[in-house]
């Protein structure tokens, strides 16, 4: 249910936490927050002739992980098939979700998922989630996707309780990158 809020798009509230649609004063907030983890396990890939496997390992020591500052901007994207939800108790920013609908082939894409570590397991990521859905299906979405590395476990445990299945795999996507060595998943859901 959409309100009208004082000066944005109100889509929700549970709790003290407020979903609401990013404004440009959010931008910093957005950017500065703490998306890093820690795991204790991964998701090894095995190829094979047939595709690929996935088995979820542990690992000793425990894994952290802090992504680098994006480079790419998402000021030439048509704001029309473009969403940015946020998640905001008070002034504090909870998390975050940002999607991307492309038409060619009716996929809204999960570009980017963060939730602060005080908020993490708390509910925000998944409602955060049900927002993107909800804009998957204004746009007509038939299928909602994301991409992940395979050492974040937490995110994959997240994503496959969502109801998200692997639909492919690249294990040179990060070459030349920070993250070179790992490999990215690809997850998707069918939207209902």
């Amino acid at each position: 249910m959409k309100m009208t809020a004082g000066d944005g798009a109100v889509l929700g509230v549970a709790g003290t936490v407020v979903y609401r649609l990013a404004r440009p004063r959010d931008d910093e907030a957005i950017a500065g927050l703490d998306g890093s983890f820690t795991t204790d396990s991964v998701f090894d890939v095995t190829v094979t002739h047939e595709g690929f496997r996935v088995r979820e390992t542990p690992v000793d020591p425990p894994i952290h992980k802090a992504f680098p500052d994006e480079e790419d901007s998402d000021e030439d994207r048509d704001p029309e098939l473009s969403r940015t939800v946020v998640a905001v108790d008070g002034d504090e920013l909870c998390g975050f979700i940002d999607a991307f609908f492309d038409p060619w082939n009716a996929r809204l894409t999960i570009c980017d998922l963060e939730i602060a570590p005080a908020w993490r397991g708390k509910g925000v990521g998944r409602t955060l989630m049900r927002h993107a859905f909800d804009f998957a299906q204004e746009r007509g979405a038939g299928h909602v996707w994301l991409e992940v590395t395979n050492i974040n476990a937490p995110a994959i445990r997240a994503y496959l309780r969502m109801g998200f299945t692997f639909c492919g795999l690249d294990t040179t996507l990060y070459e030349g990158t920070p993250s070179r060595g790992e490999q990215a998943l690809f997850m998707s859901r069918r939207v209902h």
